[in-house]
């Protein structure tokens, strides 16, 4: 029993290294450094403003498809390659999207009820 766990541990922990590693707070300051807040908002919410901004915070998205939409992107967003965005800081971003907190449900807001 002690085995299984430690080896469920071990690839869990091996198989998602990179965003595992990962720092939201250093991923914050790439996000801003390098202008997502521009299309995505500060809080990786999305924007109106700016055709494609969108929602970031608590992606679905596994790491790796994360990183390979940024890394080969055609669409609105340019990619983004390791020369202009290391690996570290995506990983930085990504673990920072994730640490976003989920939003209140707007039947919660007091100051929104009728």
């Amino acid at each position: 029993m002690k085995k299984t766990f430690a080896f469920l541990l071990a690839v869990l922990v091996l198989g998602n290294g990179a965003a595992f590693a990962a720092s939201a707070e250093n991923g914050k300051t790439a996000y801003t450094k390098h202008g997502c807040w521009q299309c995505h908002g500060f809080l990786g919410q999305g924007s109106l403003v700016t055709s494609g901004g969108t929602v970031l915070s608590r992606t679905a998205l596994p790491y790796d498809v994360f990183k390979n939409f940024v890394r080969n992107s055609n669409r609105t967003m340019p990619p983004y390659r390791e020369a202009i965005l290391s690996d570290a800081d995506l990983a930085d971003i990504y673990a920072y999207m994730q640490s976003i907190p989920k939003s209140p449900d707007a039947n919660s807001i007091q100051l929104l009820k009728p």
